[in-house]
């Protein structure tokens, strides 16, 4: 810029007459902000030739196409997200199952240990022996234990289940309609659903109705013993006083045919 071209723009636009330089402000935006609707300059793209392709064109056909093909594509990924989330979730319940199950058996170790001291202290309670510090002792561990899901069972007339009574004796009583616990020697526990230790029972069976009756000779016999002689049936001769057995006759004088 030469120093008269520089003297022309400061007296131009700062020279001491006072006068400002001309703004013009051109409003380019598309939405009409009085009526809200866009406006007609600024429906075709800006600085679009005149006598371009009017809507409908190869352009659309283009977007048109560019629009499906990211539908695919956003279809695809959803799917895809919707998968990984599926496992996921199976993943997070499969490891809360373990966890859950390693709880259980580490707590069912630990209780099965404890059964032992559980039966000392029964039998301490069925003598007698259970009094003073050591029953509040006792019953406060055995609160302990149930609370952390230990289950006792096993009583006289419980209905025998193999699969958590242990059969050591058996017999057959009238009393009883199916298989029972008659007797129980050592109590059974359970936790979380499954067998510490099975009980250890005696189980009756019902028996039937005795099938023998008495022998059918003995009632004739007695009933004969007990009757009196019948008419025509002879009773047995009698020893006189001389001590000898009188003959047919009973002892009357026999009358001879001279």
């Amino acid at each position: 810029m030469t120093s008269s071209q520089s003297g022309d723009w400061w007296g131009t636009g700062g020279g001491d007459d006072g006068e400002e330089p001309h703004v013009v402000v051109r409003d380019r935006r598309r939405i009409d902000p009085e009526s809200g609707e866009v406006r007609p300059e600024s429906a075709s793209p800006a600085g679009a030739p005149a006598g371009s392709a009017p809507a409908g064109g190869p352009g659309q056909g283009a977007d048109s196409e560019l629009a499906e093909s990211l539908r695919a594509q956003l279809v695809e990924r959803t799917a895809d997200l919707q998968r990984l989330k599926a496992e996921f979730d199976n993943y997070r319940r499969r490891v809360e199952r373990d966890r859950q199950q390693i709880g259980e058996q580490a707590t069912a170790k630990v209780l099965a240990s404890l059964l032992s001291t559980l039966d000392d202290i029964g039998r301490a309670r069925d003598h007698g022996d259970l009094e003073g510090p050591f029953k509040a002792i006792a019953e406060a561990l055995e609160t302990a234990l149930e609370a952390a899901g230990l289950e006792r069972y096993g009583a006289p007339g419980d209905e025998f289940d193999p699969s958590i009574h242990e059969a050591l004796m058996h017999s057959y009583r009238s009393d009883v309609n199916g298989p029972t616990c008659v007797d129980v020697f050592r109590a059974g526990y359970l936790h979380a659903g499954r067998v510490l230790r099975p009980a250890q029972v005696s189980v009756a069976e019902p028996t039937g109705e005795p099938t023998t009756a008495p022998p059918a000779a003995a009632e004739p016999v007695a009933e004969t013993a007990g009757r009196p002689a019948e008419q025509g049936e002879r009773a047995a001769p009698m020893p006189d006083d001389t001590g000898s057995i009188p003959g047919p006759d009973n002892g009357e004088p026999t009358v001879s045919a001279d």
